[in-house]
């Protein structure tokens, strides 16, 4: 395969999917933004920090420069923190070119405009002949996929045409992919399933028990839902790949960062001690409070998330969220 694609992100999913890409046979362009693990990627073939042991495919071409990562380039898959989207693709936006399929593989939602990530990309790309833009979300430890274990994502556009050319790159025997075409339920569930794990690694460091894990799941998958149906997403979304999917592996599986950081908090720490100490990004903890206000603009109830956010961000003791959960006025499912 001659086609030449861009991975922006060179993180632990980036990395993965820029190697996945490349050993399938494409030519890759990898942005790497930091210098020690671009040196590490171009001379040893390895990104120590991020993706340590895994040698990567001779096809990647790792690059500092943005402009020259999407130059060229006819399919761009964004694996940058949805925090950083903006400021990152605010360079390279001027050097993608017309018609050019962009991928968001982040999961998130910007704290200051709500936005999702397409809806940035649709934004700062607007004028263009442009937009062909997708979404990459789903089940799918970077670590995991790396190892070459059975994985089952989701590939959304509003164009059905997209959402195929991107089942076409991104699949291999052991990473297979569905379309969709409601990519705003996908990437609400891409977002939204992070703040719920965070919840279930509370109760768990709260020694709360596995009916408590699975409640949390359960209304938590029911609150996301109501959101989504508000904002015009379709409710199988939240019932398939993107949905129920990705909220039982990260809020049971022990390599994911939410969780993680919601074990910690659950144990007694502080969040700003826990971040501190992390090497990767945990897009839930920002996206509680974008959640938060999203679910407050649209009159939606959405206590799980709530409960999240104070405890992150306002000092609410976890003990006394649990309490109020549970509390709450009792109605019908």
């Amino acid at each position: 395969m001659s086609m030449e694609l861009s991975v922006i992100g060179a993180g632990n999913w980036g990395t993965t999917i820029a190697n996945m890409l490349a050993e399938k046979g494409y030519n890759v362009k990898l942005w790497v933004r930091r210098r020690e693990i671009l040196r590490d990627i171009v001379e040893l073939r390895e990104n120590r920090q991020y993706l340590p042991k895994v040698r990567l495919s001779e096809n990647i071409n790792a690059t500092g420069s943005i402009r020259e990562a999407v130059e060229g380039t006819s399919f761009i898959v964004s694996v940058v923190p949805s925090a950083f989207v903006r400021s990152v693709f605010s360079e390279a936006a001027d050097h993608i070119g017309d018609g050019t399929i962009v991928v968001s593989a982040s999961k998130g939602i910007e704290e200051s405009t709500l936005m999702t990530v397409s809806q940035i990309f649709k934004e700062m790309l607007a004028g263009r002949k442009h937009p062909s833009l997708a979404v990459l979300s789903g089940p799918s430890f970077a670590k995991e996929v790396s190892q070459k274990l059975p994985a089952a994502v989701c590939a959304a556009s509003d164009r059905l045409e997209v959402a195929e050319r991107v089942q076409q790159v991104f699949s291999l025997p052991y990473f297979r992919v569905y379309t969709n075409t409601d990519i705003v339920g996908v990437e609400l569930c891409g977002a939204l399933k992070n703040v719920i794990a965070i919840a279930s690694g509370i109760s768990d460091g709260l020694g709360l028990g596995t009916n408590a894990r699975a409640a949390l799941i359960t209304r938590g998958l029911a609150e996301m839902a109501r959101l989504g149906k508000t904002l015009g997403a379709n409710n199988e979304t939240f019932y398939g790949l993107a949905g129920l999917g990705d909220m039982v592996l990260t809020c049971t599986g022990d390599l994911s960062r939410n969780r993680s950081v919601g074990l910690a908090i659950g144990g007694g720490r502080k969040l700003k001690d826990i971040l501190g100490e992390m090497k990767m990004v945990a897009e839930g903890v920002k996206t509680s409070r974008a959640a938060y206000e999203l679910a407050r603009k649209h009159g939606v109830e959405m206590p799980i998330t709530e409960k999240v956010q104070q405890v992150l961000y306002e000092g609410k003791l976890p003990k006394d969220a649990v309490g109020e959960l549970m509390t709450r006025g009792l109605k019908g499912e």
